[in-house]
């Protein structure tokens, strides 16, 4: 059937719009600041054969596995979904992410028929396991991360099925939040299946299925035009996941990418075998971040659907770190591994789109959970990722403080936490001369410090890029290393390892420090006004400007040295 392209342009908006509606429901009626705050979720709209159709722009990690999800999570539940029925699983084996990330789907019915359905993942503060937030920095197995719910149907008929939300609550420690997010979950789907029967009530079911279709041709035309683009050619990278969590050895992640035509293949062989830290990435995790790095380096306005992938194809070899086999450990996988699979993915591509592609950004989502139990005997759980530094670009500065790549959360507000945790701030701010020099600068890192107000509480810490600084490119310097420092209330102080699980007591103070990104170009090309204009915003020091960029500055009056800088820089070439 043929659609007119006003319908088609109409109907691609309105489930574009539909994804990002389910989004704000699930967000509002959230109980956890780290959905209702953070913004940890994401929400898509699948056609009746299970092809992603539409998606909200929310975390890439989560969007370009939720493919995997809703088609495994399908195809493996041996019952029939009935209208009303939703469908919950959280296995990192099927649903593609990690144990806190749990997904919901929803059949769409219109008049007895199934035409879509809703889907959406949202992060748990915690679903149980050996440390509060479930993200251990130290587990080997993934029975130790938390509960493992298979594709179960958690919504009978609009109901939800009692047994099942007793069973997850007695292996949760903060059961009310995990429950209130699961039917801020159950809401979002309401919402996206009333929007997809709205639009076939309107425009009937042949228009609508053809006009998906339509869609998905569409963007996969633009992007076979833009691989199409890109220079024929064998593009190599390696980059390395600087310890495991059960040893203090670095992994590889090595690819290599073909681009034929108007096709492109990724192949992960040489990569490291899976490890017995959580720093395996499930499947699902490293297919997303194939496809957030080909949008990324390609033309971000082509709709992400399936069209978009079908000039895709992968190898990736079965039990290696980025495909892991049962029941190798993966919280780490989604969180940490899935960001340095996009800075090798990048670098590689780095000489193929040569134009397109930064410096690496700070390459860690500087997980922090926690949790314990408030005076009264009531438990807490807290998790945050913590932002930092973007790499350089070609054209402009990276980007200060901000989360990249595979996170889109936003940084918890101080005065949240604060109102919920047990928790005093001391600092939250900028890191000066964090970022990589260059002609282009990288953004700047992130402090952020704070007090434990509680009795006690279990920490653990995952993240990277403590040893093995983000690369700069074209000539431009390395970003700085991030780095935990605990300090004890007896006044003892200690440099913590990226990835640790471990006790903490009344006045304890973390002291988080985020990396830098990498700087882009020589930084001797570097405007001087440029490089003023950090300095008066205490991003650089002056000593800095000179040492990094040969920009001499007066420290009292905060003014370029022009004479002075010109001699300098031309004695330094």
């Amino acid at each position: 059937m043929n659609v007119d392209a006003t319908t088609v342009e109409v109907i691609k908006g309105a489930l574009i719009y539909a994804a990002e509606e389910m989004g704000i429901a699930l967000r509002k009626s959230a109980y956890s600041p780290n959905i209702k705050e953070r913004m940890d979720h994401s929400c898509a709209i699948f056609d009746r054969e299970r092809r992603l159709i539409a998606q909200a722009e929310h975390i890439p990690v989560h969007l370009g596995s939720m493919a995997i999800a809703v088609r495994e999570g399908l195809s493996r539940y041996p019952g029939k979904l009935e209208e009303g029925d939703m469908l919950l699983l959280n296995d990192p084996y099927i649903s593609g992410t990690h144990l806190p990330d749990l997904t919901l789907i929803a059949p769409v019915f219109h008049e007895g028929a199934v035409i879509g359905y809703a889907a959406n993942k949202a992060h748990h503060t915690d679903v149980g396991g050996k440390a509060p937030g479930s993200i251990a920095g130290d587990s080997t197995e993934l029975y130790q991360e938390g509960l493992i719910i298979p594709p179960v149907k958690f919504i009978r008929g609009g109901e939800i099925d009692g047994d099942l939300a007793s069973l997850i609550q007695s292996n949760v420690r903060t059961p009310e939040t995990q429950m209130g997010d699961l039917r801020a979950q159950i809401a979002a789907n309401v919402t996206g299946s009333r929007r997809l029967v709205e639009l076939v009530d309107e425009y009937g079911v042949e228009v609508v299925e053809a006009s998906m279709g339509a869609i998905m041709d569409y963007s996969e035309r633009r992007m076979r035009a833009e691989v199409g683009g890109l220079a024929d050619g064998v593009y190599e990278a390696v980059d390395w996941m600087e310890d495991t969590g059960s040893g203090s050895e670095p992994a590889a992640i090595a690819v290599k990418i073909e681009v034929k035509g108007d096709e492109i293949s990724f192949d992960y062989a040489g990569t490291s075998p899976q490890v017995e830290g959580p720093v395996n990435a499930p499947l699902g995790v490293t297919v997303a971040g194939i496809y957030y790095t080909l949008i990324s380096i390609t033309d971000p306005t082509i709709p992400v659907n399936d069209g978009c992938f079908r000039p895709v194809s992968l190898h990736i070899p079965d039990g290696c770190m980025m495909n892991p086999r049962r029941p190798a450990p993966v919280a780490g996988g989604n969180v940490e591994t899935s960001q340095r699979n996009v800075d090798v993915l990048l670098k590689a591509l780095s000489e193929a789109a040569p134009d397109r592609v930064p410096a690496a950004g700070l390459g860690t989502m500087s997980n922090i959970s926690m949790g314990g139990l408030r005076e009264d005997g009531s438990p807490w759980t807290f998790y945050e990722t913590i932002g930092g530094g973007s790499g350089g670009r070609p054209v402009s500065d990276g980007v200060d403080g901000v989360h990249v790549n595979m996170t889109n959360t936003m940084n918890t507000p101080i005065e949240a936490m604060e109102a919920y945790l047990p928790l005093r701030f001391n600092a939250y701010s900028l890191r000066p001369d964090t970022g990589g020099p260059g002609e282009w600068r990288g953004g700047c890192g992130i402090e952020r410090s704070w007090t434990l107000t509680g009795t006690a509480a279990t920490l653990s810490i995952l993240a990277e890029r403590v040893k093995i600084p983000p690369w700069g490119l074209r000539g431009g310097g390395s970003g700085a290393l991030g780095e935990y420092i605990l300090e004890r209330a007896d006044g003892s102080s200690e440099r913590l390892p990226s990835k640790c699980t471990i006790p903490l007591r009344r006045g304890d103070t973390l002291h988080i420090r985020t990396p830098g990104g990498g700087g882009y170009g020589d930084p001797y090309a570097r405007r001087p006004e440029l490089v003023l204009r950090d300095v008066r915003n205490g991003l650089v020091g002056v000593e800095s400007a000179e040492e990094d960029y040969g920009v001499i500055i007066d420290a009292e009056s905060l003014e370029v040295l022009v004479s002075e800088t010109e001699e300098y820089r031309g004695s330094r070439k």
